[in-house]
Parts: C-alpha cells; structure tokens; sequence
C-alpha cells in the first residue's frame, strides 16, 4: 500500500511571500511521513531539488460555538505541515493547471 504523502500545499500570503524570498514552499502532509519520504515525494510530483524540509505537527484545537440548541463544541484536525527549501532557480507553481 502506497502512502499517501502530500494531501495538499498551503496557499497563504505568508508562504507565497516566503516562496518569492526565500524559495520555501509548504505543504500539509500525512502524519506518519517522515522528512526524507517528503523530500522525495516533492522532487518527483513536481521535478525541483530539495535542500531542506522542516516539519511541525499541529494538535487540533477544541473550538465552541452558541446556537438555538445549546453549546456546541468540537475539535478542529490535528495535521503535520512541512515547509520544503528548494536549490536556487527551481519553484513551483501551484496555480499551472487551472
């Protein structure tokens, strides 16, 4: 069974800013990934080379809200985030296939 690494990349003005900068893309990736499954799986979905990935993990955060029929709480997902550093020159571009 394959797994599944990169669910999706994160679109912020943040990491766009970061991406024009410093050539650093993020992405939410599965949460038994580790950094070099990441590392390949960026290089060949988008054919540039990986310096560097960072990952953080995420709790999901317990989240209230008032309605007509009481209180209602729940849990937003918990989920692991990666920010990929690629070489000098590459980039990625999320919005080709529109």
């Amino acid at each position: 069974m394959k797994l599944e690494i990169l669910k999706r990349p994160i679109v912020t003005e943040k990491y766009t800013k970061l991406s024009e900068k410093l050539n650093k893309y993020a992405f939410i990736v599965a949460k038994n990934a580790n950094k070099l499954d990441i590392k390949k799986a960026v290089e060949e979905m988008y054919n540039v080379e990986v310096i560097d990935v960072n990952t953080m993990t995420y709790k999901g955060k317990v989240r209230s809200r008032y309605t007509k029929s009481g209180i209602i709480s729940g849990r937003t997902e918990a989920f692991k985030k990666a920010v990929v550093t690629l070489k000098e020159g590459d980039s990625i571009d999320f919005f080709s296939n529109i």
